[in-house]
């Protein structure tokens, strides 16, 4: 007796709307219903209600940017960079925008992130160091500022930081300068000592006149042995004699 075996089946595309469903669910509760294309509510809802899916959908909307850029670091890490290609034709949006969402996650690791700042007040500190992000993050949830406030204050930190580097360089540059013409007056200073002692030393020494007394013949061989020096006969006597006495001494 031959048996038969019935097998259910589902319709495809039930598992993935009901875990949108699910996470939707889990941000707006049951009061309104959500399509693709809209969101319909009942008649007399509460306005505390209608505040609550507010808020929540802030929530959703903050949190699927840390989806997608949890979702784009695992493509890089698992498939290689041109997976950005089939994350554009996934979810619609442009490179940049994707880019953006990624290196945001990357800078933060989910244990760094803070629940009650939005990914827009992540963003807003990127660019400074961990600790620096931290304290930002820290002071913008102890004041509660909004993303454009903690911009303000980042940029006015940053700005003062500018102005103090520039004055110091400035300082920098003065003490250089002022240490330069200080160098160029003892240098000038200098100068004169040196003169003043050589030109003592040249008045200690003792002038003497001595005169020789030359044939015309040995005038004409002496003039010609100066001039192939490039001297003049008395100049050329005179390195004759310092050599003579250099060598005697």
């Amino acid at each position: 007796m031959r048996t038969a075996s019935r097998y259910k089946t589902k319709p495809v595309g039930t598992s993935d709307d009901l875990a949108q469903r699910d996470v939707v669910l889990s941000f707006l509760g049951g009061q309104a219903k959500v399509q693709k294309t809209g969101m319909t509510f009942p008649q007399n809802m509460p306005e505390q209600a209608w505040e609550r899916i507010g808020t929540n959908l802030r929530e959703l909307v903050n949190s699927s940017a840390w989806w997608l850029g949890d979702w784009l670091l695992y493509g890089e890490s698992a498939y290689g960079w041109r997976r950005y290609k089939e994350a554009i034709e996934r979810t619609g949006l442009d490179y940049q925008t994707l880019r953006n969402y990624a290196w945001v996650a990357r800078r933060f690791e989910q244990q760094r992130r803070r629940d009650s700042l939005s990914f827009a007040h992540h963003a807003e500190v990127t660019r400074l160091s961990p600790p620096e992000q931290d304290y930002w993050l820290r002071k913008a949830e102890q004041q509660k500022w909004s993303r454009n406030e903690l911009r303000r204050a980042v940029r006015a930190s940053l700005a003062v930081q500018s102005e103090t580097a520039d004055s110091d360089q400035a300082d920098q540059a003065a003490r250089a300068d002022q240490a330069a013409r200080d160098a160029e007056v003892a240098e000038q200073q200098e100068v004169p000592r040196l003169d003043t002692s050589a030109a003592a030393e040249r008045r200690q020494q003792k002038v003497t006149t001595l005169t020789i007394e030359l044939s015309a013949g040995q005038l004409d061989y002496y003039s010609k042995a100066a001039a192939a020096h490039g001297l003049s006969v008395d100049a050329w006597v005179t390195r004759v004699l310092e050599t003579a006495d250099r060598q005697t001494a």
